[in-house]
C-alpha cells in the first residue's frame, strides 16, 4: 500500500457547494491540512463538509466568518480520514470569495 502526499487546490468558491476533492477508488485518504483563503474584497462566511454515499453527508464547519484578505488553517495537528468515493466540499456567502488548499495523503 504505497503512501503519496498531495496537494489539492479549488479557487474561487462561491455560493455555490463546489467539490474540492474526491477520493478515487480503491483508495483511503487522510486529510492533514485545509487552508482557507479569502480573495474577495469583503469578510465571508465558510464552510467545509464532507458527502459520503454510505452514510450521513456531515457539515465539518459551518457559516465561519473569514475577514477580507486572512486566512485560516482548519486542521492544525487533527486528521480525517475519508474514504472511497467521499467528496470534501467547500462553500461561501458571497460569489468567488474562496480558495481552498487542501494536504493529504492517498493510500492506495
Amino acid at each position: 500500500m504505497p503512501n503519496t502526499f498531495k496537494l489539492k487546490t479549488k479557487a474561487n468558491v462561491g455560493v455555490t457547494t463546489s467539490d474540492v476533492y474526491v477520493v478515487p477508488s480503491a483508495t483511503t485518504t487522510v486529510v492533514i491540512g485545509v487552508t482557507l483563503a479569502n480573495v474577495s474584497g469583503q469578510s465571508i462566511n465558510v464552510g467545509l463538509g464532507i458527502t459520503r454515499s454510505v452514510t450521513d453527508d456531515v457539515d465539518i464547519m459551518r457559516n465561519i466568518p473569514l475577514p477580507h484578505g486572512s486566512s485560516i488553517e482548519f486542521m492544525q495537528g487533527n486528521k480525517v480520514v475519508l474514504e472511497t468515493t467521499d467528496t470534501l466540499t467547500a462553500v461561501s456567502d458571497v460569489n468567488n470569495s474562496l480558495d481552498v488548499a487542501l494536504t493529504i495523503m492517498e493510500i492506495t
